[in-house]
């Protein structure tokens, strides 16, 4: 598993839809992630540090795993279906790690919440990663 920092989250480039885009913490490697509007406005609001005045969806589901007594430990993403990326939650109880199945959008979405780490699969990464040479300086833009 490598570790990965989110770089940005937004519109992708030409209109097509929202993105995320996650680089290797020590390396150039970066994974494009298509995303819903409503997980793009909850990543960049929480990468913001914007505080609505009620919790958010992803701010309750982290409310309900610390009352349940869980903590979210990390998040990975580990396969990929057809062009479909698997996630997945780790949170770890007094019965030890669960393991549970989740959107990787969704799991951002908590992870950048309270600074979770962010993992992704070498097997994923060498299916889907990209660097700065292969999008072209077209794209720069929405990367850094």
């Amino acid at each position: 598993m490598i570790e990965m920092d989110l770089i940005t989250v937004g519109m992708a480039p030409r209109g097509d839809g929202n993105v995320l885009v996650l680089r290797e913490v020590d390396g150039e490697r970066m994974l494009i992630l298509g995303i819903g509007f409503a997980e793009a406005t909850s990543i960049a609001m929480a990468a913001e540090e914007v505080t609505p005045p009620r919790p958010m969806t992803h701010d309750l589901m982290i409310s309900l795993i610390h009352r349940l007594g869980g903590s979210l430990k990390r998040i990975l993403i580990h396969d990929m279906r057809g062009e479909t990326f698997i996630g997945q939650m780790d949170i770890e109880t007094d019965r030890g790690i669960m393991e549970v199945d989740a959107r990787p959008s969704d799991c951002i979405a908590l992870a950048v919440r309270h600074e979770i780490p962010i993992y992704v699969a070498d097997v994923v990464l060498d299916l889907a990663a990209v660097t700065q040479d292969m999008i072209g300086d077209d794209d720069e833009e929405c990367i850094d």
